[in-house]
């Protein structure tokens, strides 16, 4: 790999004797991981039924390094939502963040949605997550990874950093900012980095990345944490960002990370930063591609909640006057499917959710009192599903979400899994026996999608956009 010479200059100014370890990492192979989705429920013969080479990445308790030959992206499973496929190193900032359940989390700088996922996971179904992208492109993938990995208590978002700051003033327990960079820790994964690389970029990404952090400071309320991390190796994107943060912003202190882990830090392979608070990763110590990352919490005191994109009053479940008669209509429809195809656990954790919302004829469910109006929304919470002709169709989303001892009707695909992945009809054999109506179609036991059963034959119902080409 050719590597930028001014790069290379000043990485070898950095890490002094360590520098030809470090340049060697680049001939080694990168290490790979998928993270489990505690949001759903594990088989029980996982891993060793599935994958060959599986072993865990020591500072995420769900996470496994795994070998490329394994190709976990391809298999059925991943698409049901069991996994996210997650550089190892990137498992870190979410860490540090420590969602707690019922918090108010918001992952400023969210695509692909690695992050946002494994926040859910901490979150387990309760609190608000939203999920923030700028990139219109960008933002389409991070609400398909939420809805895969079946999370129904995230509002995606796409929305400059600054606009979301007037809607969400001292507002969330915690903010990670996982700021966009010049990407140096990438370059073994990602060699376009290589050629995007300039010292004029390098500047340009810092100037980004304050006011980035300057809007992200505003959201957090008194005693909040707010994470900064990155993917590159620059002491101007880094530990200088952070302290010409603290210079602007009094109500902040940095935590040392060095303190927080102790001797994990070492056996990690992990190295505190110049400023002997924040964390770095090289892929010469650690198995894992190179970070950054610092933890701030707002003194307490400090900020006050009066914004716009938030409010306490709720209009509640039910249809009362207020409610349009569009809305009372499909809440009706919605509580005859639900009645008919879900379990009473199914019901009950969906009555956790917040309020019913009715946008054009599709029925979703908020996590929180949360106002929307004037933000670009591509995920309002969890999407139910859609009223047409007088009739509920229950919504992709809504399958993810639930496991399978939440439906009434559970079919299983085994050897059909990639058949019905591919959009084909599937066939029931016992006809004597078969269920009329929806099912939710699992691989072994997570729901992957939807099917319609009429006699023997199910109806595949599996979106259309998530199928294979060809």
């Amino acid at each position: 790999m050719k590597l930028p010479e001014a790069f290379l200059a000043r990485m070898k100014k950095m890490l002094g004797d360590e520098y030809p370890a470090f340049l060697h990492s680049y001939e080694a192979q990168r290490k790979q991981a998928l993270r489990l989705n505690p949001l759903r429920q594990v088989p029980e013969d996982f891993p060793d039924g599935y994958f060959r080479t599986l072993r865990p990445v020591p500072w995420s308790a769900d996470a496994w390094y795994y070998d490329g030959d394994d190709r976990p992206g391809r298999h059925p499973l991943h698409e049901a939502g069991l996994y996210y496929i997650q550089e190892p190193s990137a498992m870190l900032p979410a860490l540090l963040l420590s969602a707690a359940k019922c918090e108010r989390i918001l992952d400023l700088c969210a695509a692909p949605g690695g992050k946002s996922t494994q926040i859910a996971g901490m979150l387990g179904g309760e609190g608000l997550l939203i999920s923030n992208e700028i990139h219109p492109a960008r933002v389409r993938i991070l609400s398909e990874n939420i809805e895969r990995m079946g999370i129904g208590n995230a509002v995606v978002t796409n929305a400059d950093a600054s606009h979301l700051a007037s809607y969400f003033p001292a507002y969330f327990d915690a903010v990670l900012v996982d700021a966009p960079c010049s990407g140096e820790g990438m370059f073994r994964k990602e060699p376009e980095a290589v050629l995007q690389w300039s010292e004029e970029n390098v500047r340009r990404c810092a100037v980004r990345q304050r006011e980035i952090l300057n809007s992200a400071a505003g959201m957090v309320r008194a005693g909040g944490r707010l994470v900064y991390s990155t993917c590159t190796f620059s002491e101007e994107e880094n530990e200088e960002t952070i302290a010409a943060f603290l210079s602007e912003h009094p109500d902040y202190e940095q935590v040392s990370i060095p303190a927080l882990l102790g001797d994990r830090m070492e056996s990690w392979g992990f190295t505190a930063g110049s400023d002997k608070k924040s964390l770095r990763i090289y892929p010469h110590r650690a198995e894992g591609e190179g970070h950054f990352a610092a933890l701030l919490v707002r003194c307490k005191g400090a900020g006050s909640a009066d914004g716009k994109g938030f409010r306490t009053e709720r209009t509640g479940k039910r249809a009362g006057g207020k409610q349009n008669a569009a809305l009372r209509d499909a809440i009706r429809l919605w509580e005859e499917f639900s009645g008919s195809f879900l379990t009473n656990k199914g019901r009950e954790k969906l009555e956790k959710r917040d309020e019913f919302v009715l946008f054009g004829d599709t029925l979703h469910l908020l996590p929180a009192a949360v106002s929307m109006t004037g933000l670009k929304v591509l995920r309002a919470g969890l999407c139910l599903g859609r009223v047409a002709k007088g009739r509920f169709i229950p919504d992709h989303a809504l399958a993810m979400f639930l496991n399978r001892d939440e439906a009434v009707n559970v079919f299983e695909l085994g050897e059909d899994a990639e058949k019905y992945l591919r959009g084909e009809t599937v066939t029931m054999p016992d006809q004597r026996s078969a269920p009329h109506g929806w099912m939710l179609m699992t691989i072994s036991g997570c729901p992957v999608g939807w099917g319609k059963a009429a006699g023997c034959v199910i109806k595949n119902h599996y979106p259309k956009g998530l199928r294979p080409p060809g």
